[in-house]
């Protein structure tokens, strides 16, 4: 049978429990009775039964002495009892119920030796089962007595003081016990709440520690993503641009802007490693420099490697937000790397920036998307870019669309809210007075 979370904390030794830090308990009976609560039963079944058994054999002031057979009988249903105060932590009702039988089916001169056998049965209840059956069964059997000595006292009107006090007696035993049990129960329950509480925290410490761990890696990817595929598609057309040349000095230039962008990558990825290795780096911090990325340079890479890359701005882009700008020069570098990957055909390549009072708005169009020859052909696998550019929108608190329009034509479309103070100074720049 598992230890039950009141046991988890009298028993366990620091640390010894799902990780819980929980203190040792003070006393060596209450650690001794928490790791044997067979034992404990076991003890109190006999105690019950020591106590009970005098009371039920020696009976002298009830004015009608009960015979030898019902001695004998009180003995037997007393014993009864006591055994099934075994099962009171598994079966507490189904105890207190054989408990408090004996209170209905003794002579009135024996009853009083049953009183102590449900007062230990409702503490089982109150503590094992809950404060609401405790109070259930007291009521229930407070009136169980009270009928039956009210029969008792018309039955030999001479008892009625003898009946009456042993009512009292009876009602008394039960109330002490539930008390108690009540008191016992509801600590044990408190505690019980505040180690589920405990080990909730810690599973959800687990959760975050991984969901903030998968987020990172996510992060460092798409920034990883972003310098790397953009300069490395950059190099490979300026290299295949120097291969394909004959003439030797366009291949120089080729070969010293793949330099170039070689630099700038290295410069970038440094500067993203130092971020990376700054202790006081914040969890949403971003992790290049904001100045490292800029829609002016993104185009002009990929005008250098041969695209025929249009930049339409419309607005004062240098007065939104650092974060919102970084947002817009990846989305826009992203989305050319894409365009110089997947479309190495197109003719125009068209990059329009509005800078609206709420919103930046972004479209990058291309006309090089390649129909499908073959129907039985599959379609290519997808990869880091577009859920990139989507993370990195949402991230600011955008949107993000890409998809195929107007048969051979390509567009990324985003839209980027600027914050109260950016949206005013904008509305500000388009309504001069």
């Amino acid at each position: 049978m598992p230890r039950s979370a009141s046991q988890a904390v009298v028993g366990a030794a620091p640390g010894a429990d799902d990780g819980l830090l929980l203190p040792r308990p003070p006393g060596v009976l209450r650690r001794f009775w928490a790791r044997h609560p067979r034992f404990a039963d076991v003890i109190v079944a006999v105690v019950a039964f020591l106590l009970s058994a005098p009371t039920a054999a020696i009976r002298s002031e009830y004015p009608i002495p009960p015979t030898l057979p019902q001695t004998v009988f009180a003995i037997v249903v007393v014993v009864g009892a006591c055994v099934a105060l075994l099962l009171r932590r598994s079966r507490p009702l189904l105890v207190f119920a054989l408990a408090a039988l004996p209170l209905v089916i003794l002579p009135p001169s024996l009853v009083p030796a049953s009183h102590l056998v449900p007062a230990l049965a409702i503490y089982a209840v109150a503590v094992y089962r809950s404060v609401r059956a405790c109070w259930i069964v007291f009521a229930a059997t407070t009136a169980a007595m009270a009928v039956y000595a009210a029969v008792a006292g018309l039955a030999a009107p001479a008892t009625w003081n003898y009946v009456l006090t042993s009512l009292v007696s009876g009602t008394i035993a039960l109330l002490i016990g539930a008390l108690i049990g009540i008191n016992v129960g509801n600590r044990r329950r408190y505690l019980e709440a505040l180690i589920d509480r405990s080990r909730q925290l810690l599973v959800e410490r687990d959760q975050q520690a991984r969901l903030g761990a998968a987020a990172e890696r996510t992060r460092i990817a798409r920034e990883m993503h972003d310098i790397v595929s953009h300069n490395l598609t950059v190099i490979v057309a300026l290299a295949e641009g120097a291969t394909a040349t004959h003439d030797a000095a366009r291949a120089r230039i080729a070969t010293a802007q793949i330099a170039g962008t070689a630099r700038g990558a290295l410069t970038e990825m440094r500067a993203m490693l130092g971020v990376l290795r700054d202790p006081d780096l914040s969890s949403d911090a971003p992790l290049a420099p904001i100045e490292s990325a800029s829609v002016a340079d993104a185009v002009e890479s990929a005008q250098r490697a041969g695209f025929p890359v249009v930049l339409h701005v419309e607005g004062r882009l240098d007065d939104v937000p650092a974060e919102v700008r970084f947002a817009v020069a990846r989305i826009v570098q992203e989305s050319l790397t894409n365009a110089m990957r997947h479309a190495p055909l197109a003719t125009a390549i068209d990059v329009r920036i509005a800078v609206r009072a709420e919103a930046v708005e972004l479209g990058i169009v291309n006309d090089g998307v390649r129909p499908r020859t073959d129907a039985a052909e599959p379609p290519a696998r997808a990869g880091f870019g577009l859920p990139g550019l989507r993370e990195r929108a949402a991230h600011v608190g955008g949107t993000l669309e890409a998809g195929a329009v107007e048969g051979r034509r390509w567009a990324v479309r985003a839209a980027l809210p600027l914050p109260a103070h950016a949206s005013a100074k904008a509305e500000q720049e388009e309504n001069p007075r």
